[in-house]
């Protein structure tokens, strides 16, 4: 049996903020984080749209790479959002 994939993703929220996260289904994240039940942080801030997103071999690589996210500046992610593109 072979281990799920896992994405670390990166969304704009409405309010142009961005939000970095984990998950194994990155459209169906992205459909609960536009429903409402998504993180708390996004809530207010709907409607979101993915604008990034990177595969990772585990989860615990996953989070490892949502951290190094989260802990960048935010023109250091808009430069990787647009080298995505």
């Amino acid at each position: 049996m072979s281990e799920k994939a896992w994405f670390c993703y990166i969304l704009k929220c409405a309010d142009g903020s961005l939000y970095t996260g984990v998950t194994t289904e990155p459209q169906r994240r992205t459909r609960q984080h536009n429903d409402g039940a998504g993180a708390k942080y996004t809530r207010g801030r709907r409607p979101v749209k993915m604008v990034y997103c990177e595969p990772a071999p585990s989860r615990a690589e996953a989070l490892r790479r949502e951290h190094e996210i989260r802990t960048q500046p935010r023109a250091r992610k808009l430069v990787l959002i647009r080298a995505a593109r």
